[in-house]
């Protein structure tokens, strides 16, 4: 194929190719042509152009193929374009002559229609250049039309459309001709030349005036005719056409006077009614339609009347959205007078008007719900309002008269109804789309909309009063507020107009369809409704016999009300099953013999009560069943069997009733049979098994029954075939946007479409698709829909023989029948067949061998039926059958049946079936072997390439696809052939058989799936595969159907999976701009899959793509909003418009993907998207008073207007819908996540102005806050309620992220604050009376995250967003029962507990920061005055909190009392009060759950900080209770009296808030769920350790050794299960106060012990602590076993090597020492506290037994973790070990008589082992550091008594140390030996200190005497120098009297030795200065001190004395001279390097 990459063709390499590979060259080579022509430089296309040419024509005369004569037409014109134009004039006539040629043979056909393409696309892209001599060229193309068969006909209408299209106005003389041609063309056998002629028109009217002007009536008539028998494609074409010239006519500006002759003004009104003569008479035209109204004949053919609606919305589409507000009146009248009583001919029959509403429904909501922006849809809503009344007052007007005979006259009646059904769903649509933003609508008086509605309920006609029910059901999910009070009115209104027929049955309907909205709203309704409801019901049915006129209606509003009252689900169910049962139970005679006396009794009115009663009674246990799952225990089962054989008996008896009473009962028959078929599906069969055989043979009955009136083969089998087949057999089938009228062609002229009432209780039913109406089918249709599901699941469940039976029975009644009844028949038998097949494959049964025989006679029938569904139908049914009977040979027996039929089949019909069934077989059986295989798609490839019927080659490439897909890796040898034959019928089956090429891209599709990744190979046969597989995509992109550039687009989104070097991006991403607004669904679809599947991998290229794309705006179809906003804006534009729910789920998930890898990189595009879209609808009006006190403040007043948009451009987002805007609102969320993970400059606003100054392009998030700000404030005002939670959410996280940024112009302030008034601003509303619970809510937990966050910290500015909390407090201290009563009560839960959860949150952060705020403070001393204006804020937050806080400590613990019983496992559920808890009520408790589980922990911590507060003492115990049942204050006794209450002790209280605390945190903590927060567990363990803080809890938890236990162990699950360094903290925290709470425990009981026994009998005393007598700890018993347990735990896990066996040893000495992470740092640390606590738990024995395992751990830690680190510093972790050790060392056990001696031992031992460190056992040499160790030692000597290291052995080793130390070449080692030294030396024990005196001082001396030698040079060596002095003079001081004067004589030399003369003080380093100035300070501390020796050493040595004096003189001069620097001052005086702790 690179030999095809040239700019002249190789004809040499294209000679040696076959046939279809010289196709595939070829047009490779155009392809590569058309790109390289426009890249090549015009001198070298003029140069090659002559050949060029030549090249091209002689392809033009070898028969091109459709995809090829295209190409080579554009090069041809690109050719000529680009280079010389003069033989263009050659080109043409060439042309021409081809076209008048003779010559009409099949083989020249192609040459000929390539020329007539030439020709187009040389005038389409030279135009005028070419005007002189096109004349002829037109006559020419239209005179070879006359003779042209369908494909000329197609492509000389296509070529005509480019001619016109290029030459513009100057094509006018041809005008007529085209039109004239057109005209026939627009009515052609063939659909596709319809299309293309539709096309050529659209083209013609740019220019030609006279089509909407003189020949209007004519072309709206012609495109009527078109509409007869088209299809879809030439619908849409045609009503494009039509739609856009009628626009033209009603907008046209009229040229000048020459013209005015010809042209007349055509008003609004007439095109209206021209467009309403098609839609009511069709294409008759005026004269005819009279003529046919005189015979009464049959009305519209309903594919016109599709067509015109479709027309109506394109006309009212082109004139755009501002034409429909303006013309808005005019244009609805005209659209409801459509079905109104002007026109009865269009509502003849019922069907008629069903499919007549669709239409008028289907043109109000494509243009009111498409085109209106959300305001001008409530205008609209008004108005559609104000006709529902004036319909309404007509019928007021009529029912009026007085003349009783006629008053109520059909006519009259219907003559209204079917147009107020439409307006009244439209305006359910209306106000459904545009939620909560309808609010202020609803509340309008002067529209009245809610009172229309209502009075509408009681119209004479059933579909009116169903079709207000239905609008009512959308106010109330549209605005979940108006649910309740609308529930009301209603049921009062039922209850009133009980006597009044209409009113019964049509409140009926509003009251079920509102309960049918109860599961959209999540706020619910009040649970006391279900009661009211539930007696209402009753009522009716117990009152239905009173009066006869009434019993019809109230026995169907009985149980229509019970069914609907199912759906509200098993908590509001279970109260009234009891009641539902019994009436169940009362409706079906209780015996046999019953049902035999009624027969005889009652008349055709009785019997018509009672099948709806029963039938009504059927349908509300269906409903229970499927909404309350939960309740169908085997008792509630057991109940509702009973009247099951009954009914089934009544079923049987249904058709001698219907002889004996008549016609009347035949609908309520069928309704009953079909709502018991239903109810039997849902049981399992061995519910009824009884009645089997009774049922079964109904059945047979229903399916062949005689008066099948027509097939119901739209309704029964589609659900039956494979959802892949469908698109292939029915384009009718596939999904449209019109896909709401389209429905209506697939039913045939006879039947009616869904619709309500056909079946009035699906007005309740859950799954309704999107916003539409619930569409039931009529009663006739769905029985039998029922009858057959049902016949798979008895016939399934009867014996053998009962089944062959049947089957025959069946069979029978298909031979006996003849005709469209035959057809019928055999219908309803496949596919009850079908559902017997599916549902015992599904149960794993099996089919004896007369069945399947019977079973295979009727399936082949069926195979070859003339129905295309019915052979799909058995063709899956066939391959089902070899899936039942799973046996090899049986499936390749049906294989061979197959096979021998195609082979000598001729009739498509067969052919067409078999294939398919060929196909389905492999799809459910994998493969049937590699032998099949073979033969299998030989016969297929023979079916595909039948070019005489395009049927055949559609389902054999189908079913080639099916068998490519299940053949798998079997397939691989046959890849190539199938390619090359994809190829071949894609480069020659012509464009009008698109479903050939559809199939053909399925085919391709497959084949990539099955090459998969190989696809990425490099060897040759790969690419050539590849190769292929881009050029079928090519191919397939040029094709003009919608649905195969669809496919086309899914290949190369395969191919994209595979291989993504391979596929061109940018052509790619192009293809899918240019298609993103395609009228064609399936093709927005793929496109979008497509582009979510490339943004995963490469978003930023995509984009860039795009935006390229729209730069170069060659395509004009693509959307206009790419060059403005790009991909991403176009996509959010494009969201605002779809409706279909899974296109726009894929938009959001390619928003979301191109937002995850781009919008840190084009930060401010997103963010200007967003905010577009949230300003673009941004009532102005109400936002512009931001915040009242802002005035006063002067400074920020301007906050408003900042809001306001100063840009008057329009932009691409006018009016964006409430969910596009709440999208956008996430997505800023989004935006701020993705940045968290970026730069940390998007954070800091001083870091990132900086960049931003140093590059201008950078651009971070902080320096858009205000954006942010202002984002979050419009959105949390919105009317909508979504977006306000969605604002509100913003606004929280901008407050989170943003809290702590400091503002670097102001210091001490933060960046949030000056946003303040915005804040407030956007809480306010939310706050209000009338604001729905979950945005209170949500409002509260900003106003506590904003309160929390410390960016405000003047009280007087906290106290706005505050006060909005006390108000909230102050609304809910009335308890669960004064919160709003329109909601659910778990709605109040919800708010109350969110309100308290944000107090619990403000009251923690407030104490947290007074705490702070106190050890700030204890340092710095100071007055109080000077620590208010320190900082006021600490205590301010507080003491906001505070005024409330009596009563929120009450409802925090009343919650936490709620939360304690909800959590109760279910056997405690009978101790339960039985009306509920503080805050929730028993009926709602499983809601009201979820809301304590997302408030408690906070609240809890709130609760335990508040107990500690004080102390357990509660200051306020009897102030205010609160008017409510449960008294909180009385905890845990339910609602017991006050006088109860008081009896307990503050003791008692206490106790129980404890118990209730401990309670709650230790169940939580105990079994942690995976989906617990870490905030939770956090929470809870904070709040333990504010209990622990208190001594009243500490002492409650010592004295009860079990609890404790069961804590730790609780924690040590937390410690194992959550890896969270923090979690982990705060339980050790929690175990340490824990072992302190043991600790004061057991000295408590030692003190009082020795109180009572005095101090004579010491030696009797019990022995307190654990270990006893004994010491032994039994695990599980034992406090300390526990915690070391726990501490083992942390110190294992951070530090492996300290467990022997992980190591295999006793202790490890091999590996290095490690320094831990500052986490792991924290947690050893942390452990090792409460280690060194243990021993004071313990009794002196328990104190040795655990005595070893704590010395282990300790040194161990320090092994571990003694690194060396810079200037001597300890790591934290040999801190921690050093402070644990000093505790161990120092505990009073070391010295208690009873465990001294062991304990001595033990530390001994643990001294060795330190000592050990330095001189390891292996030899091996550890890196450990000498400061840590020595110190350890320290520690050792000086806290230990002297037993323990004066043994000889260890003291030797330790001076040893010591001496090493002094010798160690590191000066700071040195240095920390003289400090260790000097706490040593000074130790008040002589026998410890003095031996190291002894040994170690005159090497002490020595060293200080080096260091005179050489000069110390640095800080280090001079610190080192006065260290040791500091040490000697420690010794002077230490010395006895008589040694002392020796010492000093010592010291006295050295010191000197450091000192300068006056010559050497100005030149000295400054070391040698300050060392100069530490002797001099030393010398003139000791010559006072010691005058005496001091003066004998100066006379004995007068050059000391000299060299002293010189120093004294050169210092006061130096004195004199200079003030001493800082510098010196420092160094000299503190400079010595402090232990961060002192251990000594």
């Amino acid at each position: 194929m690179e030999l095809a990459h040239s700019l002249l063709l190789n004809e040499e390499a294209s000679s040696q190719l076959g046939e279809v590979q010289k196709a595939e060259f070829i047009f490779e080579w155009l392809r590569y042509l058309e790109k390289l022509l426009l890249a090549t430089s015009r001198n070298d296309v003029r140069e090659n152009q002559k050949t060029l040419v030549e090249q091209l024509l002689s392809l033009l005369n070898s028969s091109p193929g459709p995809p090829m004569r295209k190409l080579l037409a554009q090069n041809l014109a690109i050719l000529y374009s680009i280079g010389d134009t003069f033989s263009v004039y050659e080109t043409i006539n060439k042309c021409n002559d081809l076209i008048r040629s003779k010559d009409d043979s099949p083989s020249y056909l192609p040459t000929k229609l390539a020329a007539v393409v030439c020709l187009g696309s040389l005038y389409k892209k030279l135009g005028r250049i070419l005007a002189n001599g096109f004349t002829d060229t037109v006559g020419n193309i239209l005179k070879a039309m006359k003779s042209a068969e369908s494909q000329g006909r197609y492509e000389i209408m296509l070529s005509l459309q480019s001619i016109l299209t290029g030459l513009g106005a100057a094509a006018a003389p041809c005008h007529r001709d085209v039109y004239k041609a057109a005209r026939s063309c627009l009515t052609d056998r063939s659909m596709a030349v319809r299309c293309a002629a539709a096309k050529c028109l659209l083209e013609l009217q740019n220019e030609a005036i006279f089509m909407w002007s003189t020949d209007l009536d004519s072309v709206a008539t012609l495109c009527f005719k078109s509409f007869e028998g088209s299809n879809y494609d030439v619908r849409i074409s045609v009503s494009k056409l039509l739609g856009t010239v009628l626009a033209k006519a009603v907008i046209a500006k009229h040229p000048g006077a020459a013209s005015r002759q010809s042209a007349r003004r055509v008003s609004l009104e007439e095109v209206l009614e021209l467009l309403g003569t098609g839609f009511l008479r069709g294409s008759s035209g005026f004269l005819r339609a009279s003529g046919d109204m005189l015979k009464g004949s049959s009305s519209v053919s309903r594919d016109v009347r599709v067509g015109v609606t479709q027309a109506y919305v394109v006309f009212v589409s082109t004139l755009g959205g501002a034409w429909l507000e303006k013309n808005f009146a005019v244009f609805l009248s005209h659209i409801l007078s459509l079905v109104s009583q002007l026109n009865p001919k269009a509502t003849q029959t019922q069907a008629d008007a069903v499919c007549c509403r669709r239409c008028v429904s289907f043109v109000l909501r494509a243009t009111i719900g498409g085109l209106l922006g959300e305001k001008s849809q409530i205008a609209a809503a008004k108005g559609i309002c104000q006709a529902v009344g004036k319909l309404k007052k007509a019928m007021d007007a009529v029912l009026s008269d007085g003349n009783l005979e006629t008053r109520l006259s059909s006519t009259d009646v219907a003559a209204s109804q079917h147009a107020l059904v439409c307006a009244l769903q439209e305006l359910g649509n209306l106000i459904h789309s545009v939620g909560t933003t309808a609010a202020p609508l609803l509340q309008d008086c002067t529209a009245g909309l809610l009172d229309s509605v209502i009075s509408v309920s009681v119209h004479p006609s059933v579909s009116v009063r169903l079709a207000a029910a239905w609008c009512l059901h959308c106010i109330a999910v549209a605005l979940p507020s108006h649910l309740t009070p609308l529930l009301d009115r209603c049921l009062d209104r039922l209850a009133i107009l009980k006597s009044s027929p209409e009113a019964v049955t049509g409140f009926s309907f509003a009251v079920a369809a509102l309960l049918g909205a109860v599961t959209h709203c999540p706020l619910g309704i009040p649970h006391g409704k279900g009661k009211i409801i539930m007696t209402l019901a009753e009522d009716l049915l117990c009152s239905a016999a009173q009066n006869s006129r009434l019993s019809l209606q109230r026995t169907q509003a009985g149980w229509l009300l019970i069914a609907a009252l199912m759906t509200l689900g098993p908590a509001v169910v279970s109260h009234h099953l009891a009641r539902v049962l019994l009436l169940w139970n009362c409706v079906f005679p209780a015996a046999p013999k019953d049902l035999e006396t009624e027969k005889s009794r009652g008349d055709s009115f009785t019997w018509q009560v009672t099948l709806e009663g029963r039938a009504g009674a059927l349908c509300a246990v269906k409903s229970f069943i499927s909404h309350c799952g939960d309740l169908l225990t085997d008792e509630v089962i057991q109940r509702l069997l009973p009247p099951l054989p009954c009914a089934v008996d009544l079923l049987t008896q249904l058709s001698p009733i219907l002889k004996t009473y008549g016609s009347s009962l035949k609908t309520p028959s069928v309704v009953y049979r079909q709502r018991l078929y239903e109810l039997l599906i849902l049981l399992p069969p061995e519910t009824y098994k009884g009645n089997l055989c009774a049922l079964l043979t109904e059945l047979a009955a229903e399916l062949t029954a005689p008066d099948i009136q027509a097939a119901a083969s739209t309704c029964l089998l589609p659900a039956l075939c494979h959802p892949d087949d469908l698109l292939v057999l029915s384009p009718l089938l596939q999904e449209t946007d019109h896909r709401f009228i389209e429905e209506q062609l697939l039913l045939g002229n006879g039947v009616a479409c869904g619709s309500l009432e056909y079946d009035p209780y699906s007005i309740y039913e859950k799954d309704v698709g999107g916003d539409s109406v619930p569409k039931p089918l009529p009663p006739a249709l769905s029985v039998i829909s029922s009858a057959s599901k049902l016949f798979g699941v008895v016939c399934a469940n009867v014996d053998e023989g009962q089944r062959v039976l049947i089957l025959e029975q069946l069979l029978s009644g298909i031979k006996h029948t003849k005709g469209a009844r035959q057809q019928a028949v055999e219908l309803h038998v496949v596919s009850a067949v079908s559902n017997l097949l599916k549902y015992v494959a599904g149960s794993k049964g099996s089919l004896g061998p007369e069945v399947r025989r019977l079973v295979l006679t009727l399936l082949l029938g069926a195979l070859e039926s003339p129905s295309p569904l019915l052979r799909c139908a058995a063709a899956e049914a066939w391959a089902r059958l070899a899936q039942v009977v799973d046996d090899g040979g049986f499936t390749a027996g049906l294989a061979q049946v197959s096979f021998d039929k195609l082979k000598s089949a001729r009739d498509a019909v067969t052919r067409t079936g078999h294939s398919l069934a060929l196909g389905s077989l492999h799809r459910y059986l994998g493969s049937i072997g590699p032998q099949h295989l073979s033969s299998c798609i030989g016969v297929l490839y023979t079916l595909s390439q039948d070019s005489t019927s395009p049927d055949v080659q559609t389902w054999a490439l189908h079913s080639l696809s099916l068998t490519i897909d299940s053949a798998g890796a079997l397939y691989h040898v046959h890849v190539e052939p199938t390619l090359a034959l994809i190829l071949r019928l894609l480069l020659n089956v012509p464009p009008t058989h698109a479903e050939v090429h559809q199939s053909l891209g399925r085919c391709l599709n497959a084949l990539i799936t099955t090459l998969g990744p190989e696809l990425q190979g490099n060897n040759t046969s790969v690419s050539t595969l590849r190769t292929s597989c881009l050029l079928g995509c090519a191919v397939m992109q040029d094709n003009p159907g919608c649905l195969v550039q669809a496919q086309a687009i899914s290949c190369l989104q395969q191919l994209h999976m595979f291989a993504p070097r391979h596929v061109n991006l940018s052509s790619l991403v192009s293809c899918l701009c240019v298609n993103l607004c395609s009228p064609y669904l399936l093709l927005r679809r793929a496109v979008l899959a497509c582009l979510r599947q490339l943004v995963q991998r490469e978003a930023a290229e995509v984009s860039e793509h795009a935006v390229m794309l729209a730069r170069d705006g060659r395509d004009l179809a693509t959307d206009p909003n790419l060059r403005e906003v790009g991909l991403e804006g176009a996509l959010l534009a494009l969201l605002d418009r779809e409706t279909d729910a899974s296109l726009c789920q894929d938009i959001r998930e390619t928003l979301h993907h191109m937002l995850t890898s781009m919008a840190v990189e084009k930060l401010s595009l997103w963010l200007k998207l967003c905010k577009d879209v949230l300003a673009a609808s941004a009532d102005f009006t109400a936002i512009t008073c931001v915040d009242t006190m802002q005035e006063e403040e002067g400074d920020r007043g301007d906050d408003a207007s900042v809001l306001t948009r100063s840009d008057d451009k329009p932009h691409p987002f006018s009016n964006p819908r409430w969910a596009t805007r709440v999208f956008a609102a996430d997505c800023v969320c989004r935006i701020i996540n993705q940045c968290e993970n970026a730069n940390s400059a998007h954070f800091d606003i001083a870091l990132a102005q900086e960049m931003k100054k140093s590059d201008s392009r950078n651009d971070f998030l902080v320096l858009h806050l205000a954006d942010l700000i202002r984002m979050a404030f419009m959105a949390a005002t919105d009317h909508s309620d979504q977006l306000r939670l969605s604002g509100l959410d913003t606004l929280l996280v901008v407050i989170r992220r943003f809290a702590d940024i400091a503002e670097p112009e102001f210091p001490g302030h933060v960046i949030l604050e000056q946003y303040q008034a915005n804040v407030g601003a956007a809480l306010r509303p939310a706050f209000t009376s009338e604001t729905p619970p979950d945005i209170t809510a949500k409002a509260c937990q900003v106003c506590s995250a904003w309160m929390a966050s410390g960016v405000v910290s003047d009280l007087s500015d906290l106290r706005r967003v505050h006060q909005l909390l006390v108000s909230s407090l102050t609304k809910i201290q009335a308890g669960k029962e004064a919160l709003s009563y329109r909601y659910n009560e778990s709605a109040s839960t919800m708010e109350i507990l969110a309100v308290l959860k944000a107090w619990a949150e403000v009251y923690i952060i407030a104490v947290q920061r007074h705490k702070n705020h106190k050890q700030t403070l204890k340092p710095a001393v100071s007055s109080e005055d000077s620590v208010r204006s320190v900082s006021p804020p600490a205590g301010g937050l507080l003491d906001l909190v505070c005024t409330d806080l009596g009563t929120l400590s009450r409802l925090w613990l009343a919650a936490l009392q709620d939360f304690a019983l909800l959590t109760l496992p279910a056997e405690f559920a009978s101790q339960l009060p039985v009306e509920g808890g503080a805050f929730y009520t028993a009926e709602t408790s499983e809601k009201a759950k979820l809301h304590y589980h997302s408030s408690w922990a906070l609240i809890l911590h709130a609760a335990a900080l508040w107990l500690t507060s004080t102390g357990f003492a509660d200051p306020d115990e009897g102030a205010t209770n609160l008017s409510r049942p449960v008294t909180p204050t009385s905890m845990g006794q339910g609602s017991s009296s006050s006088s109860a209450a008081a009896v307990k002790s503050p003791e008692d209280v206490y106790a129980d808030r404890f118990h209730l605390i401990l309670g709650i945190s230790v169940e939580f903590l105990c079994s942690l769920r995976a989906d617990a927060t870490m905030e939770s567990i956090a929470a809870c363990l904070h709040a333990l350790q504010a209990l622990l803080d208190v001594p009243w809890p500490r002492s409650r938890i010592g004295s009860d050794q079990d609890l404790g236990i069961e804590l730790l162990n609780v924690l040590h699950r937390v410690i194992l299960t959550r890896e969270s360094p923090a979690i982990q903290l705060a339980s050790l925290e929690v175990v340490r106060q824990i072992i302190c709470a043991a600790q004061e425990h057991v000295k408590e009981k030692r003190r009082s012990a020795e109180v009572d026994d005095g101090a004579s009998e010491k030696e009797t005393l019990p022995e307190f602590g654990e270990g006893k007598d004994t010491g032994g700890l039994v695990p599980g018993k034992s406090l300390v076993f526990a915690t070391l347990e726990l501490c083992v735990c942390i110190l294992v896990r951070q530090l492996p090597e300290l467990n022997p066996k992980l190591t295999g040893g006793p202790r490890v000495t091999s590996s290095k020492p490690q320094t831990l992470p500052e986490e792991g740092s924290r947690l050893v640390a942390a452990a090792l506290v409460i280690l060194a606590e243990l021993p004071a738990v313990c009794s002196p024995e328990g104190s040795i037994s655990i005595l070893p395992t704590i010395l282990y751990l300790a040194i161990g830690v320090l092994r571990e973790t003694a690194v060396k680190l810079p200037g001597g510093q300890l790591s934290s972790t040999v801190t921690a070990s050093l402070q644990a050790l000093k505790g161990i060392l120092t505990s009073p056990m070391a010295r208690a008589e009873k465990s001294q001696e062991a304990w001595t031992s033990l530390l001994q031992s643990a001294l060795a082992t330190v000592l050990d460190c330095w001189s390891p056992a292996d030899g091996v040499h550890q890196e450990l550091d000498n400061i840590s160790l020595l110190t350890a030692v320290t520690v050792f000597i000086l806290s230990t008594s002297p037993e323990v290291t004066t043994v000889p052995c260890l003291q030797k080793r330790c001076i040893e140390r010591f001496k090493a130390a002094l010798e160690s070449q590191d000066p700071v080692v040195q240095m920390k030996t003289y400090q260790l030294l000097h706490s040593i030396f000074q130790y008040p024990d002589p026998a410890i200190s003095y031996p190291y005196i002894y040994s170690l001082a005159p090497s002490v001396v020595e060293k200080l005497q080096e260091i005179d030698k050489r000069k110390p040079d640095d800080a280090t060596e001079l610190q080192l120098c006065q260290e040791g002095l500091k040490l000697l003079e420690a010794l002077v001081t230490i010395a006895e009297e008589q040694h002392r004067s020796q010492l000093v004589a010592c010291l006295l030399p050295v010191l000197i030795s450091f000192l300068l003369d006056e010559n050497a003080v100005g030149s000295a380093t400054s070391v040698m200065r300050s060392l100069h100035d530490f002797a001099l300070q030393n010398l003139m501390q000791i010559a006072p001190r010691y005058s005496s020796v001091f003066k004998s050493v100066m006379a004995s040595s007068p050059a000391l004395k000299a060299r002293l004096e010189a120093a004294v003189k050169g210092n006061q001069e130096s004195v004199r001279v200079e003030p001493p620097s800082k510098h010196t001052k420092n160094l000299g005086g503190s400079s010595s390097i402090q232990l961060k702790t002192s251990f000594l």
